[in-house]
Order: structure tokens, then sequence, then C-alpha cells
């Protein structure tokens, strides 16, 4: 299932990650994945400030993309913000430890989740982001119980 979502400023995509913020409270959030696809400059770590800015976090969110991760306590889950922009190869992700971030008691937010294939679960959404005349172009698919359900809470409270 999908559902698309034009956002014309910042203040429109702050909104549609409040909106899907909801959905995750409400459904709980622990063991899930969510691909934030996008070009460069697209609004993925935005986007993810956003999200977790709804999710309690009231600190800065920084980018991933020299450390890979960062992770963010968040009640009884943590949620994992990983930037994979720079991974040459997925081998290296292994040598990490990545698949040790995917647990029942945390939530995974992944942007370039393509540099990691072979080693990521199956998401439960995908967020694509595209540039859109003077804003941004929001499309969202679940592939999960969770992710039909964020789309489902997207679908209720559409701008």
């Amino acid at each position: 299932m999908k559902i698309k979502q034009y956002c014309s400023s910042e203040a429109d995509t702050r909104n549609v990650a409040f909106i899907l913020g909801k959905a995750f409270t409400e459904e709980g959030y622990g063991g899930t994945c969510t691909f934030l696809r996008g070009d460069l400059g697209a609004g993925k770590t935005t986007f993810s400030r956003f999200l977790l800015h709804s999710l309690g976090h009231n600190g800065n969110v920084k980018s991933p993309t020299y450390t890979l991760v960062e992770p963010y306590e968040l009640g009884p889950n943590t949620l994992f913000h990983f930037d994979l922009y720079r991974v040459a190869d997925p081998e290296e992700l292994e040598f990490m430890g990545i698949r040790d971030y995917f647990t029942p008691q945390s939530a995974c937010l992944v942007e370039w989740p393509e540099k990691g294939q072979g080693l990521l679960p199956v998401p439960d959404l995908i967020v694509d982001i595209s540039y859109h005349r003077s804003g941004r172009m929001f499309e969202f698919e679940g592939f999960s119980p969770f992710g039909l359900l964020c789309i489902e809470g997207l679908k209720s409270n559409r701008q």
C-alpha cells in the first residue's frame, strides 16, 4: 500500500513527520525498520530529525554521514539512525556488526539503504523523497502490518 504527500515547505515536512510519529507511537515501533530513499539533499535527514522530535527527542539530530549510526534513547526503545552514503562495500557493515542493531527493542531509520543491500532486513516502511516543483514529494509504502498501519495513519490525517 502506498500514499503520496506533497510538502511545499519545511513546515509541511514537519507536519507529515509528526503525523507519522503519531502512528509510530500508537503502533509501537520497537523491532521496526524504515528505509529513507532520495537524492542528495532531498531531505532525508531533515525528515529524520522531525520524526525523532515527534517521538520525544528534544536534542539535536545530526547527520550520521561520518559516524554511520547515531543512537537515540526514546523510553523503552532505542532508535538507530543510519546514513550509509559513504559505505563503499556492504561488507563494511558486516564488520561494524550491523545485524546487532536490529532487535525487538530497537527501531532503525536507514538512509541510503541500497548501500546495505543483502545485509539489511526487509523494511516495514519505505519513504521515498524526491524534488517536486519547489518542494518535496514523499511517497510512503508499507510492507508489514506496522508499515500498513503507518500508511493508514497518514491517510486518515492528510493535510
